[in-house]
């Protein structure tokens, strides 16, 4: 009979050191990944600027397709806890049957938990730009499905929702998505061109003051557009959908067949 394998980490104190090493490597990868693209950050070079030797990577991640992989479940975690929140309180007030002021002020919510984390990310450039080159189709697609899956469709599901709900139109309604794209894409511009946006605004940086003048300023925009969008449906006498119900998992999967 062999003899058993050896642990590859100690026991005691082993996990906590390995795990600590693992996320080094990954916030590294985030970083050349973004800096450099999948093609042009090599194991090499992420293993240097995590401070551990090349073999550790294929230990952890097997080759370099899997440290992009662990990186973008990393990132979808994190986002997923920022955005999980407002994402099912979104669905809880859709459920309640709550009126037009609650709807949009969940609307708000997401919008706001949206700049947040663009704007944090914004000080981060690693991560801006290893976004910015997913969103761009340069990097290996399962990061996108991975993406799509976790974070994008279950937000973009809510939005819609929200926004069919206050104004009344179907949500498959093309009108109604466009709207909802272009109510988000208000934020996108702050991050996908952060160094024009800075220049052109005269700002150095995203301080804290700075950060809820763009909150507010596009949290007024929404609101307005929101409610004139609602009185469209009224003013024209349109019977408007707003008993469709917020949709569930089961619509999202259904959607990205």
């Amino acid at each position: 009979m062999n003899d058993a394998k050896k642990l590859r980490r100690p026991p005691e104190g082993g996990y906590a050191r390995g795990d600590e090493t693992r996320r080094r490597i990954i916030d590294a990868a985030v970083d050349l990944f973004g800096e450099s693209g999948f093609e042009g950050a090599s194991t090499r070079d992420i293993a240097a600027r995590a401070g551990v030797n090349a073999p550790a990577l294929q230990y952890y991640f097997e080759n370099k397709e899997g440290v992009y992989r662990a990186c973008v479940e990393m990132l979808a975690d994190e986002a997923w806890q920022t955005f999980g929140p407002a994402i099912e309180h979104g669905h809880d007030v859709l459920r309640a049957g709550a009126d037009k002021d609650v709807l949009i002020e969940a609307f708000l919510r997401i919008q706001s938990t949206m700049a947040d984390k663009m704007l944090t990310n914004a000080k981060t450039p690693g991560r801006r730009l290893f976004f910015a080159r997913e969103q761009a189709g340069y990097e290996p697609e399962s990061a996108t499905q991975i993406l799509m899956c976790r974070i994008r469709v279950p937000l973009n599901d809510v939005s819609s929702a929200l926004i069919a709900r206050i104004t009344g139109r179907p949500i498959d309604d093309p009108v109604m998505l466009i709207r909802m794209f272009s109510l988000h894409g208000q934020l996108l511009i702050f991050h996908v061109a952060h160094r024009s946006t800075l220049t052109l605004l005269g700002w150095d940086s995203f301080d804290a003051e700075k950060v809820e003048l763009l909150k507010a300023t596009t949290r007024d925009q929404t609101r307005t557009l929101l409610e004139a969008w609602s009185r469209e449906t009224v003013e024209s006498g349109e019977p408007g959908r707003s008993e469709a119900p917020a949709p569930g998992p089961e619509d999202a999967a259904v959607r990205r067949k």
